[in-house]
C-alpha cells in the first residue's frame, strides 16, 4: 500500500529542501515516488530548477520521481466543474446558475485544493507520495477540514440541505471521502509526519506548539529534522561563536522536550538548488555522510551593489489620515521580527501605534515575549499589540449577524442563516472582517500588519470581492439590496485605502537566495494585478563582511552580494538591507537595540 510522508514546520526552516531530499531518497531506492506541494507559494521547480506547475511531471535526471505543484485556482475550476458537470444536460439554466453562484463562496479554493489534495490519498500509483505542505498553521487548518466539513456535511444534510459548497445531496460522496482521508491520516502504519525546524527558540515553540495542535486531531508527529546547523570548525569569531552555542542549547531544549527521533543538518556555505546539491543532502539525511567543509572560494569578485539607504520616516510615518503598513514575505524570512522593530522603532517617534498578526501561527508575543490576546493590550509607550483570533473572531461575526437578523427576519430564516454561519468558510470570513476593522478604526496613527506567509497574504487581499458574494448568497429577503448595498460600499473603500499610497505601504521581506526572491517578485506581480503597488524591499539577514573571515562565510557573503545586485535590478523599489543579528530577537530589550537598524 503507498505510504504517505508529510512535512511540516514554520515557514523558511527547509521544508521543501527536506521533502525533495527524502523524495529523491525513495526513488533511488527502487520505490515509485511522487512529490506534491499544497503551498499556494510553491517552490519545488525553483529547488528541482524545472518547470513542474499543475500537472504530474517526470523529474528530469531521476528514475522514479514525479512531481506536482497543486495549483488552487486550477483546482477549484476542476472541483466546481466536477459537482456541476453532472447536472448540466438535466438542470435548468437558472439551476445550473444557482449552483454556480453557490460555489463561488470563499472556502470552495480552499476546499478545491484540499480535495485535489485527497484525490492522491485514494490512488495506488504510486508507492510512496511525500507532501510538502503550507507553513504549520496553514497545515493543520487544512488537516482539520476533513473533520470540519464531514460534520458539516452531516448537519446540514439534516436541516435545509444546503452548504456553501452548494446541495448536500451533489457532495454526500465528498464526507465519505473526507472521512477515509482522517482515517488514513491517522493511521501511523501509513502516514509519517515530520516536522522541520531550525536550532532557534521561536523555531523549537513552533514546533512544540504544532505537534500539540496535530495531536488534538489524532496524529502524531513521526521524527524531527533539525536543519541550518553552524558547524563548529567554522564558527571561528566571536559572532558566529556565540550563534553556535546559542543553536546548540536549542538543540539540547529539543532533545529534552521533543521525544520523537531527530535528524540532524548542517548549513551549507552555498544554497541547495538542483539534483547534485539535494544528492548531497540525502548523504547527510539518510547516510550521515557529513559534508567538508574545508571548502574554496566558490565566487570569485569583491563588487557590492550601491543601495541607497531609503528614507524609512517618509515610508513609515503618518500623513493626516492612519496609516497602514503591511509586511509580507515567503515564511521564515524575519516579517515578524521586522514588524515588531518596525511598530516599536514608529511608536518611538510619539506615533501611537497597533502591531497586528493575521498568521495563524502567530509568533509576535514570542517576539515581544510578552502574552498577546485578541485584544490590544499595551506594550510600550505608544505601542499595542493584538492577534486576530479566527475562533473568537468567527464567535464574534456569528453573534453580531444573527443579533441583527433577530426581529427582522422569520425563525426559518434565521435557522437557515445560522446553518450556513456555521460552516468552516465563515471562520475566514469572520477573521477578515476582524482584520479590516483595524484598517477602517481611528484609534491608531499607524497600524503594522505583520501577515501570514505570501500566498495566504494574497488569499487575504482577495477576500473582499469573496466576501460581497458570501453577504449576497446570504440575504435573501426585500432588504438584501440594502444589506449587499452596505456590503459593497464598505469593501470599496477597504480596497481603495489598500491602494492609496498614502494610506498603505506593503513592503516585502525576504533573504538575499534565489527561492525568497522569486517568491516575493510573484507576490509583487500579484499585488499588481490587484491595483497594489509594492513600495518598499527589506533584505534581511545580510552577512556583515567584517564577520565573514574564513572561505565558509565568505561564500555565503559572496553569494547574498549577488542576489543584493539582483534585488535591485529586479524589484526596481527602494531596499533596506538588514543585518543579520548575533541573537534572536526576544523581548522588549533586545527590541529596542535592534531599533537602530531601520
Amino acid at each position: 500500500m503507498t505510504r504517505y510522508q508529510f512535512f511540516s514546520g514554520k515557514g523558511g526552516v527547509g521544508k521543501t529542501t527536506m521533502a525533495c531530499a527524502t523524495a529523491i531518497h525513495n526513488a533511488m531506492e527502487g520505490k515509485k515516488t511522487l512529490i506534491v506541494t499544497t503551498d499556494p507559494a510553491s517552490n519545488l521547480a525553483d529547488v528541482f530548477e524545472q518547470e513542474i506547475g499543475h500537472v504530474i511531471t517526470r523529474i528530469k535526471g531521476i528514475e522514479n520521481l514525479w512531481a506536482m505543484e497543486i495549483d488552487p485556482d486550477e483546482a477549484t475550476r476542476e472541483y466546481k466543474e466536477r459537482i456541476i458537470g453532472p447536472f448540466r444536460e438535466i438542470m435548468p439554466q437558472d439551476v445550473i446558475a444557482s449552483l454556480e453562484e453557490n460555489l463561488s463562496g470563499p472556502c470552495t479554493t480552499e476546499m478545491a485544493s484540499f480535495d485535489r489534495f485527497i484525490d492522491f490519498m485514494e490512488g495506488s500509483e504510486y508507492d510512496v507520495i511525500v507532501f510538502d505542505t503550507a507553513p504549520t498553521g496553514h497545515t493543520i487548518r487544512l488537516l482539520e477540514l476533513p473533520v470540519d466539513w464531514s460534520k458539516h456535511i452531516e448537519e446540514s444534510a439534516k436541516g435545509s440541505g444546503q452548504t456553501c459548497l452548494g446541495p448536500v445531496q451533489s457532495i454526500q460522496d465528498s464526507k465519505e471521502k473526507y472521512d477515509r482521508a482522517t482515517a488514513l491520516l491517522k493511521d501511523q502504519t501509513r502516514t509519517a509526519f515530520i516536522f522541520v525546524m531550525r536550532p532557534e527558540e521561536l523555531s523549537l515553540y513552533e514546533t512544540l506548539r504544532a505537534s500539540k495542535e496535530l495531536e488534538t486531531i489524532g496524529i502524531k508527529s513521526g521524527e524531527i529534522i533539525i536543519n541550518g546547523i553552524l558547524p563548529e570548525e567554522v564558527c571561528d569569531v566571536s559572532f558566529f561563536k556565540k550563534k553556535f552555542y546559542a543553536q546548540q542549547n536549542v538543540i539540547r531544549q529539543s532533545e529534552k522536550t521533543i521525544p520523537q527521533p531527530k535528524r540532524y543538518m548542517f548549513l551549507r556555505d552555498n544554497e541547495v538548488k538542483g539534483i547534485d546539491a539535494l544528492k548531497d543532502i540525502v548523504r547527510e539525511l539518510f547516510m550521515g555522510k557529513k559534508p567538508s567543509y574545508v571548502s574554496e572560494l566558490l565566487l570569485t569578485g569583491q563588487f557590492v551593489p550601491t543601495i541607497e539607504r531609503p528614507d524609512i520616516d517618509a515610508l513609515f510615518l503618518p500623513g493626516n489620515q492612519t496609516k497602514a503598513i503591511f509586511f509580507t514575505g515567503k515564511g521564515g524570512v524575519g516579517k515578524t521580527s521586522l514588524s515588531c522593530i518596525t511598530a516599536l522603532y514608529i511608536s518611538q517617534k510619539g506615533v501611537k501605534t497597533l502591531l497586528v498578526t493575521t498568521d495563524p501561527a502567530a509568533h509576535i508575543g514570542e517576539v515581544l515575549d510578552v502574552k498577546v490576546g485578541s485584544r490590544p493590550e499595551k506594550i510600550a509607550d505608544n505601542l499595542f499589540a493584538v492577534m486576530v483570533n479566527q475562533q473568537e473572531a468567527f464567535q464574534e461575526y456569528k453573534e453580531k449577524v444573527l443579533g441583527e437578523a433577530r426581529g427582522r427576519y422569520s425563525e426559518e430564516m434565521l435557522a437557515t442563516m445560522e446553518e450556513e454561519l456555521n460552516s468552516p468558510c465563515t471562520e475566514e470570513m469572520a477573521a477578515f472582517d476582524k482584520f479590516i476593522q483595524y484598517i477602517e478604526g481611528k484609534d491608531y496613527e499607524v497600524v503594522v500588519f505583520d501577515t501570514a506567509p505570501t500566498g495566504h497574504t494574497l488569499r487575504l487581499l482577495d477576500l473582499p470581492f469573496d466576501y460581497a458574494k458570501q453577504v449576497e448568497m446570504m440575504v435573501s429577503t426585500a432588504d438584501s439590496s440594502v444589506i449587499k448595498e452596505t456590503a459593497q460600499n464598505r469593501f470599496r473603500d477597504i480596497i481603495s485605502t489598500l491602494r492609496d499610497r498614502t494610506r498603505t505601504v506593503f513592503s516585502l521581506v525576504l533573504y538575499p537566495e534565489s527561492t525568497p526572491i522569486m517568491e516575493s517578485y510573484r507576490a509583487m506581480l500579484d499585488l499588481k494585478e490587484a491595483g497594489i503597488e509594492t513600495q518598499l524591499v527589506l533584505a534581511n539577514m545580510v552577512l556583515p563582511e567584517e564577520v565573514c573571515t574564513n572561505n565558509f562565510f565568505r561564500n555565503r557573503r559572496k553569494m547574498q552580494v549577488k542576489y543584493l545586485e539582483e534585488i535591485k535590478i529586479k524589484f526596481g523599489l527602494p531596499v533596506l538591507q538588514i543585518p543579520l543579528m548575533q541573537e534572536e530577537i526576544k523581548g522588549l530589550n533586545r527590541l529596542k537595540a535592534a531599533v537602530n537598524i531601520l
